[in-house]
């Protein structure tokens, strides 16, 4: 069946599966002795299969592994190139507070271990990712530099055909949450002198293991959760902890003139059969009115 729009909006141009903070260990060993990081990977991966979409990329902003170790790279490889392959779409690793930049290197891109920051730029059929570093090796607070900052500027300089995307660990954005706070991205300020006037559509973060949004610089920022372990913001503040439920993954949809992100939840639950492909089927087959008059109109009430 050829897709039919039933509403305003053609179908997305591109479409990125946006992950966060998956904090593999080695041996497969429980994250702080409670949470299943492996099995949360295992998890996500297996729900974005069954979303049945194709993205252009998988995206996975940082805090990849929780200590660094080597082995928890090869395994984070292990799990999620498979799936990359199965989808055809290529991984873009990005680093976070909890990596260690040459094991990473050695581990995920087969290159010599260095402490240089791992930034890139991917083109993704006219879409221009461009992955930031805001990592400071030997501490967890955020920064992208004065000299990463001008390598931003000249990789800016030409707009690209559907624009970019800044896919970094740090949110550029507050948190009502106090240790987050002291792990902020800093220098927010020059990086966001380095965005004005450029063709930066979103920015791509994670770090703080709860999906949230804002702007920074007039530019949408969207946080997507942890697969490892959550944050329970049902508590006040100043008491926020971890937990382990609401693990999720973003799909982001690439519009010509918007960018949607949109939580999944990776756990399975017991879901309603009364939408299925045979129900689109029907609506495709009838007019724009006949489409309203059959789902959208109202049964009268008897009197």
């Amino acid at each position: 069946m050829q897709p039919v729009s039933f509403g305003r909006h053609a179908p997305a141009v591109r479409t990125i599966v946006h992950l966060s903070d998956t904090h593999l260990l080695a041996g497969d060993r429980p994250l702080g002795g409670a949470y299943d990081a492996t099995g949360g990977v295992a998890a996500a991966l297996a729900a974005v299969e069954r979303t049945g979409i194709r993205p252009d990329a998988i995206v996975v902003t940082g805090d990849l592994t929780d200590l660094g170790e080597p082995a928890a790279y090869r395994r984070l490889r292990e799990l999620v190139e498979p799936m990359a392959e199965q989808l055809d779409a290529p991984v873009v690793w990005v680093a976070g507070n909890h990596d260690e930049r040459p094991a990473l290197r050695e581990g995920l891109f087969d290159e010599p271990g260095s402490e240089a920051p791992l930034t890139a730029v991917h083109d993704l059929g006219g879409l221009r990712l461009v992955v930031l570093d805001s990592t400071v090796p030997g501490w967890h607070h955020g920064l992208v530099d004065a000299a990463q900052r001008e390598w931003l500027r000249e990789v800016l300089a030409e707009p690209a055909p559907l624009g970019t995307l800044l896919a970094l660990h740090h949110p550029p954005i507050p948190s009502h949450i106090p240790f987050f706070d002291i792990l902020e991205l800093r220098e927010q300020d020059e990086l966001a002198a380095v965005l004005a006037g450029t063709d930066v559509r979103g920015i791509l973060a994670g770090h703080l293991h709860y999906s949230t949004s804002g702007t920074f610089a007039g530019i949408p920022v969207s946080v997507a959760s942890a697969t490892c372990y959550t944050m329970n913001l049902q508590r006040p503040a100043t008491e926020v902890n971890g937990m382990d439920a609401g693990q999720s993954f973003h799909l982001v949809h690439v519009y010509d003139d918007t960018i949607t992100h949109t939580v999944v939840p990776v756990v399975e639950a017991p879901t309603g059969d009364y939408f299925s492909a045979e129900w689109v089927e029907r609506m495709a087959a009838l007019t724009p009115d006949e489409r309203l008059e059959a789902f959208s109109r109202k049964p009268a009430l008897a009197s």
